[in-house]
């Protein structure tokens, strides 16, 4: 006879196992990316994929020696990060006058937002936001870092909240 902590343990596996499962198949997604890029000889590609590829390394290493595993919100924070450093990197080749590489780079941030999973419009997040017991801006930016981490700007609640 199964008890209710085993009957717990089993669900939080099961969903845990699918998560894991969830940001496998976006890693492969952008390894057989990599890989068509190196057929097709899209350097632009390749340079991009081996970068977040690398990070993501990195960041499964230091979640490893921290005794945790990389979560999808970590994959999210990792491809947002990414895109914020090429949107750095475009607005100087155009201080630079260099417009071959800000385009470059602005191709390199269209290829890694295939990637991002779609963000909550700001309607989901009032809704979200009225179903809630307490509406303090605490509680509330709590909550979605918790529950919707790498699905919802967290500037956008706050944009929300100050709005009702």
């Amino acid at each position: 006879m199964i008890n209710k902590a085993q009957k717990l343990a089993y669900l939080l596996k099961k969903i845990y196992n699918i998560r894991i499962k969830e940001i496998i198949m976006i890693i492969d997604e952008i390894k057989k990316a990599n890989i068509d890029a190196m057929k097709n000889r899209d350097t632009v590609s390749r340079g991009i994929f081996s970068v977040v590829l690398n990070k993501v390394k990195l960041e499964e290493i230091r979640k490893r020696e921290n005794g945790t595993e990389l979560v999808d919100a970590d994959l999210v924070a990792i491809l947002q990060k990414t895109i914020k450093e090429l949107n750095e990197e475009k607005e100087n080749y155009l201080k630079a006058n260099h417009s071959d590489m800000a385009e470059q780079s602005a191709k390199q941030i269209e290829i890694i937002s295939k990637f991002l999973p779609q963000m909550m419009s700001k309607e989901e997040i009032k809704n979200i936001i009225s179903s809630l017991p307490d509406q303090s801006i605490p509680f509330v930016m709590k909550h979605f870092k918790a529950n919707y981490a790498g699905k919802c700007d967290m500037r956008m609640v706050q944009e929300v909240l100050k709005g009702n």
